[in-house]
């Protein structure tokens, strides 16, 4: 009897068991295909990351059409209106007064009222008049439109390359021949050039319609890593057939972000980039084929008014040499489900330290921004000793000019003050405050300030200065001590 009653016992716990184990399998089968099911959708939203509402062609230039094909990455880019300040770049809004009839009420902060080194340092020539701090893409077209240098001066075609969506202009200029498009725009005034710009920098400007993919499509920059890199060797250069895809990420921001100068009466835009990208290959360049910007108002001397190289900066240092493109810092990548999505809102690392720094440094943020601002801060230390440095070179030329000095005379130290300016200009101008090349950054620094050191040596004996003790020269010491 016991061991049957043992037996009864025994079979309802079997059962249970049984009914676990079955229960626990359907619910690990049912894991297991929610997982796969998952796995497959994304793989999916990879294979066709988005859905075409529109047919999209390469005529259209509006970049809202572009974005209901690719509203995730149209989102990012409708966000370059932020106006965020870092510690050394970016700007805060200033009210406009009164404000523009078009309805803007802001505008970035003045960089000439933030130092008037700059006015003196311009002088005689159009950004002494009126030089901003830079905003995001979505300005872009209106600042340049809005600025004094246009409003005040008679500007060519040309400025408008980098200021706007051009790819369709030149082609409707060109009757489909981007290149004779190019060489009309920048022949025309700018007030009639900017009548055809509708939109500022488009998708269009970087992506080829039908497949997404990277292109370059500013002549002056085809036209400018052609000639580049024959200097390397390479004949016949082919940015758009050529290039790598991680080039492409690098080569779409340089179209815009670099050196140039217009040439010749039509104002053709140039990159002088025939010996080389470095300073003192531009610079070389531009005495070979005897280029001035204008002639300084208080010197007389020839000189250059760098605009904005970050493109050759980049190139100089440690993150260009370890292939990292500029869209990998500026245009990170994010997850959006399945889909690796690049941040179109093109902004300063230092405001998406996460996605732009830590994917490859593995520090805590606060650590990231404090070694950025560290050589930021070195860096603005040394430009303003340059930059004192100029102005004593400069109140010394003006001394000996206003004392009857002969061109003759002057002509060493104003070549002197070409090259300190152009040096220091060339940092200045870009924008990453010293970062994209620190090392390259402070050289050019230290050659700049070496350059007003030797125009101030060549004016001794010049008649009316004063050169016993080098009176302007009391700035450049007092700047080495703050």
């Amino acid at each position: 009897m016991s061991e049957d009653k043992g037996k009864r016992r025994e079979g309802p716990s079997l059962n249970r068991m049984l009914i676990t184990t079955m229960v626990l399998s359907a619910l690990v089968t049912l894991g297991v295909a929610a997982l796969l099911v998952n796995i497959f959708e994304r793989k999916q939203e990879a294979r066709t990351p988005f859905a075409e509402v529109v047919k999209l062609t390469d005529d259209i230039s509006d970049p809202a059409e572009w974005g209901k094909n690719f509203p995730l990455q149209y989102d990012s880019y409708k966000r370059t209106v932020d106006m965020v300040r870092t510690r050394y770049g970016g700007s805060e809004a200033m009210p406009l007064a009164p404000p523009h009839a078009d309805g803007q009420v802001v505008m970035s902060q003045s960089k000439i009222d933030e130092d008037p080194r700059l006015k003196t340092m311009w002088a005689g020539y159009a950004f002494s008049v009126d030089f901003r701090e830079e905003r995001g893409h979505a300005y872009m077209l209106f600042d340049q439109a809005h600025t004094r240098r246009v409003t005040e001066f008679n500007q060519p075609g040309t400025c408008l390359n980098c200021h706007a969506s051009t790819y369709n202009i030149y082609k409707k200029l060109g009757d489909g021949d981007i290149m004779k498009g190019f060489d009309k725009m920048n022949a025309m005034p700018y007030q009639e050039a900017a009548k055809l710009a509708d939109h500022p920098v488009s998708c269009i400007d970087c992506h080829q319609a039908d497949s997404m993919k990277l292109r370059v499509t500013r002549p002056a920059f085809i036209e400018g890593i052609r000639a580049y890199k024959a200097t390397q060797g390479i004949e016949n250069y082919d940015v758009n057939t050529m290039a790598s895809a991680q080039e492409m990420r690098t080569y779409v921001c340089g179209q815009c972000h670099v050196e140039y100068y217009f040439k010749g009466p039509e104002k053709r835009l140039t990159y002088p980039w025939l010996k080389g990208i470095k300073v003192d290959n531009i610079l070389a360049y531009y005495d070979e084929v005897k280029f001035k910007d204008w002639n300084h108002k208080e010197t007389g001397a020839p000189v250059l008014k760098a605009q904005h190289p970050e493109f050759e900066m980049y190139n100089q240092g440690i993150h260009a040499r370890s292939g990292v493109a500029c869209a990998d810092c500026h245009m990170p990548y994010r997850r959006e489900g399945g889909m690796k999505v690049s941040d179109h809102q093109v902004r300063s690392p230092m405001l998406n330290i996460n996605r732009a720094c830590q994917g490859c440094h593995h520090f805590p943020e606060q650590e990231m921004k404090d070694r950025v601002e560290q050589i930021q801060t070195r860096f603005f230390n040394a430009r303003n000793i340059a930059m004192d440095a100029l102005m004593a070179l400069i109140a010394d030329i003006k001394a000996a000019k206003e004392a009857g000095a002969s061109d003759a005379e002057l002509a060493a130290a104003q070549d002197f003050q070409r090259k300190a300016q152009f040096y220091l200009d060339f940092v200045e101008a870009e924008n990453s405050t010293g970062f994209h090349a620190p090392q390259e950054s402070m050289r050019v620094l230290t050659e700049s300030v070496d350059f007003s050191r030797k125009g101030q040596v060549a004016l001794r004996g010049v008649k009316g200065l004063r050169t016993a003790a080098f009176p302007a020269s009391a700035n450049v010491a007092a700047a080495a001590n703050r």
